[in-house]
Parts: C-alpha cells; structure tokens; sequence
C-alpha cells in the first residue's frame, strides 16, 4: 500500500498555511507548547506497508529530503522551539525566497551527544536537545531546494528506510507517548524484530483538529530488515 503522492499545492492552502503559522506563533507560550506541532498538507512521503504486526505495522520509505533543526527542548516545548525556525525556512527565508507547501509529518526525535548526518552536513556534535524535521514535497532534494538563510536550518536526504509504526490519536502528554512506545516495543519483541536508534515521535495535524481525531504515530527504525 502506498500513499498518494504530493500534490501541487493550491494558492487558498499557501494562504491558509500563512495565517496558520502566524496565529500559532501569536499563541501565548503556555497554550502553545500544549499543542502538538502542526501540519497543514495531507501530503507525505511515498511508504509500502511490508507487514502488519499487533497494533503496529512495519513500512519502508524510499529516500526523501527535509529541513531540520535541533532545539534544546524538553519534548513538551521542541516543536514550539522549532516551528518559526523551520516555518521561516518553508515559506520564504531562504535565498530565492521560494515558498513551499508544508507536508506531513513534522518529526520529532530526541538528540545524543554525536549526531550523525549524511551530506551536506557530515556530523554535527549536539549537547542534547531533539532533532525536528518538516518533510520538503516530493521533488525537492537537498542540492535543488534553496539555501536557508538561517545557518539554524540544516536540509538533508533521508536515506531509503524500514520502520515500525504505531498510531494513536490525543494531545500530547508523556504519559500517551510512553504507554504507545511501549506497545510498539512489545509487538516488536513478539515479532522477534529488533530496533534501533531513538524512537521518532511523528505529528500530522493542525492544532484545532479535535483531540480524538488527531493522527500521532511513534517511529523506531528497524536494525535490520525482517
């Protein structure tokens, strides 16, 4: 099963994207960092599900690029600390002043000391903190995307993936994204797939939608593939 691919955007989405961004930005910080960080475009990355396990499911993702940034966090507060970064980025800070569409998901993962990157960036050493990605529309790569004009914003191809997923809907809390992690590494060890790296916490919604129809997903990368 695939997703549909990206979409040209239309210019109604672009000016909703706008005022979207400017409104939550404008949000007190206290409402703010209780909000999931948002997505504005039903489009993502290309993925086949390989196999379906209990409560989860195993999918491979073909290379795909993405603007990133590390902030200093905690989790409650990184995608706060990171959307005007990475919104500058996607709707026009950059040379060229090219705008684009923002896709789902927006992906949140937290940082070991040494970071390892592919190119353009080779590694880059982080005291902590957590690593946040929007995904750039299908087409865009790493050498044709513009440069960022904040040196914050680092673009970057994701090499071809095999992941476990598990979905689950809510606002953030650590208590939702703990009891979810945990079901996703239990049906790996039932399924005798190891994992590897830190788990990818992924969010694909604006923050009005309602709670219970909220998309979240939790991401562990698989060691090898099954």
């Amino acid at each position: 099963m695939k997703t549909d691919s990206l979409l040209k955007p239309c210019a109604r989405s672009d000016r909703l994207a706008a005022r979207m961004a400017v409104w939550l930005v404008a949000l007190p910080a206290s409402v703010v960092f209780a909000l999931p960080m948002p997505s504005f475009a039903t489009q993502e990355p290309d993925y086949t599900l390989v196999r379906q396990l209990e409560g989860a499911e195993v999918r491979e993702y073909p290379a795909y690029t993405v603007a990133e940034v590390v902030v200093p966090g905690p989790a409650t507060k990184a995608g706060n600390q990171a959307f005007p970064i990475l919104a500058g980025f996607i709707f026009g800070k950059n040379k060229g002043e090219r705008k684009f569409t923002m896709t789902a998901p927006v992906t949140q993962v937290a940082v070991p000391v040494k970071l390892a990157m592919t190119a353009p960036v080779t590694q880059t050493t982080a005291p902590g903190g957590f690593l946040v990605q929007f995904v750039l529309p299908k087409g865009v790569s790493a050498a044709s995307a513009p440069e960022p004009t904040d040196a914050r914003v680092m673009l970057r191809e994701v090499p071809p993936s095999r992941v476990a997923v598990i979905r689950f809907s809510g606002f953030w809390s650590e208590a939702n994204y703990d009891k979810n992690l945990t079901k996703l590494q239990s049906a790996l060890r039932d399924a005798d797939l190891a994992w590897t790296g830190e788990a990818v916490y992924s969010r694909y919604n604006p923050p009005f939608r309602p709670w219970f129809m909220r998309r979240n997903e939790i991401w562990l990368h698989l060691a090898s593939k099954p």
